[in-house]
């Protein structure tokens, strides 16, 4: 009985001690699920997990979901009237998280370094108008282009590659080769890691802005979407976030537990899928329009995503800049793919399974990331829908490395895709088409209309005139469109699973980052 007392007594003592220091009981540590490991987290290169990239490091400007611009590293800018010059006036109250200050010196070595590796860039137009970037002051930079570029916010907003490491992390002031650790401004630091197992964030004790509540957050690689799936059923982790982190069916089963909170975002990016019009059995317009008229969207979007996601019926949903042109949707028609067929050369044979010209059967592959559930699913959907207008899918699936790989090289007649959605839709993603860094590069070269669509994508980010960059945007579009370069499938959204006393989960204006420092528990 005297023994039950003093530890009551200790109890006691040690809930108002509590109380008469203002700490909390509450949790302040998450644990998550990521499919693979976080990788390179240089924020000048682009194999690294942007999330991450995201918790680390910071920009000069914050893009908010209205399209708007606020405050982040930069206090206020000017631009002048030609949209030439931009002049930054910089935080005074900011340090990385290893002590060295960031200022305008800092500033201009960061983005010195990505300069000196422009060939990395080139799917931003704006690293090849920098003229020049000077200190003004301590605090005040300044950024001259050779041509006025509305995107210019835009890009130096988005993750990579314009943020901010400290100068003491560089090698000889550059980062192109690397660096020799990932030392940001941001509101958290990269703690332990182990490659392919796991990696610790935990809460920079000395950031500039808001604390975050979560004070330690842990991602764990689960590749197997089931498997993540399991992990949080038994505990092992409280929060799946990602668009292709969980397949419907589970999303739908888990927002019908009464222990689980489930989250959608709004529609943020395209998926699609790439023709390459320099492949012999799809360098017709005819073939790829046929194709386009085989797929049911409407049976991909209730089929396979339980309608979370809707039916694309171009490139570029009609809420994205400048893509509100009424491109009339390619229908679901067997009719009219047969007559296109037939109109290209590729006929039916009696006694052959599948269409014929010059005596040769139509035979195609399409390749997905073995990463991505739904991708394989769709690909099995084709298949079949292919095959009923006599046409020959084969589908294969490889790991990412592999698959990017191939989609870089032009080696495919058809891959899965997507647009980047906001804020790099339209600009980036076009701006992105112009050359070999992506597969729409070498899987538009079939077109007669190439030159001028990139010649048009590059006047249009340069452009001063709103009426003539709407009509050099709807010319791009208008044109992918017709040629039937892309196959939109359904709007992509953000999804996450977690247990219900995580609280402030939210989506961030870019699909690519995960807002940890909005997040805690009751």
């Amino acid at each position: 009985m005297n023994f039950l007392l003093v530890n009551l007594k200790r109890l006691v003592v040690f809930f108002s001690l509590i109380l008469l220091t203002g700490h909390s009981m509450a949790k302040n540590d998450v644990t998550f699920a990521n499919f693979r490991d976080i990788r390179d987290l240089n924020p000048h290169l682009y194999s690294g997990e942007m999330w991450a990239q995201n918790m680390l490091y910071e920009s000069l400007v914050r893009y908010n979901e209205d399209g708007s611009f606020s405050p982040w590293l930069a206090e206020s800018w000017q631009i002048t009237n030609d949209g030439k010059t931009y002049t930054f006036h910089l935080r005074q109250d900011v340090q990385f998280s290893d002590g060295a200050k960031f200022d305008a010196h800092s500033a201009k070595l960061n983005w010195d370094a990505v300069l000196s590796n422009k060939v990395r860039h080139t799917w931003l137009e704006m690293v090849r108008l920098i003229t020049d970037i000077k200190v003004v002051d301590d605090y005040t930079l300044q950024v001259d282009l050779a041509e006025p570029y509305y995107p210019f916010l835009i890009e130096i907003a988005v993750t990579r590659p314009m943020r901010f490491i400290s100068p003491n992390a560089m090698i000889d002031g550059e980062t192109k080769n690397g660096v020799k650790s990932y030392i940001g401004t941001g509101p958290y630091i990269l703690g332990d890691h182990k490659k392919d197992q796991y990696a610790v964030f935990n809460a920079n004790p000395n950031y500039w802005g808001p604390k975050p509540q979560l004070t330690t957050i842990t991602m764990k690689v689960i590749a197997d979407n089931q498997s993540r799936l399991m992990a949080l059923e038994k505990g092992e982790i409280e929060l799946i976030y990602g668009k292709n982190m969980v397949d419907a069916d589970s999303f739908e089963r888990f927002s019908q537990l009464k222990k689980y909170q489930t989250l959608m975002s709004k529609p943020v990016s395209s998926r699609i899928v790439l023709m390459n019009t320099t492949r012999p059995m799809l360098n017709d317009v005819n073939v790829r329009q046929a194709i386009e008229h085989i797929i049911s969207k409407d049976d991909i979007s209730m089929g396979i995503f339980n309608g979370s996601e809707a039916p694309a019926d171009t490139l570029m949903a009609s809420n994205i800049p400048y893509a509100n042109i009424g491109l009339k949707p390619y229908h679901y028609d067997f009719k009219a793919a047969e007559s296109l067929l037939d109109k290209a050369g590729w006929l039916t044979v009696k006694g052959q399974a599948y269409r014929q010209k010059a005596g040769k059967p139509f035979e195609i592959t399409l390749y997905y990331d073995s990463n991505t559930a739904s991708q394989k699913t769709i690909a099995q959907y084709m298949q079949d829908e292919f095959a009923q207008v006599g046409l020959k899918l084969n589908i294969h699936g490889e790991e990412e490395q592999g698959y990017r790989d191939r989609q870089k090289a032009g080696d495919f007649d058809m891959v899965f895709d997507i647009s980047w959605g906001m804020p790099y839709d339209p600009q980036s993603f076009l701006s992105g088409m112009k050359l070999p860094v992506y597969g729409d590069y070498l899987a538009q070269q079939g077109l007669s209309e190439k030159a001028k669509i990139d010649a048009s994508i590059t006047k249009a980010l340069i452009s001063t005139d709103e009426n003539e960059r709407q009509a050099l945007y709807r010319y791009v579009l208008e044109t992918l469109h017709n040629q039937a370069v892309y196959i939109p499938l359904t709007y992509e959204r953000n999804r996450a699973i977690a247990i219900k006393s995580l609280k402030g989960i939210e989506f961030a204006p870019s699909q690519f980052d995960i807002p940890f420092e909005k997040m805690y528990f009751d």
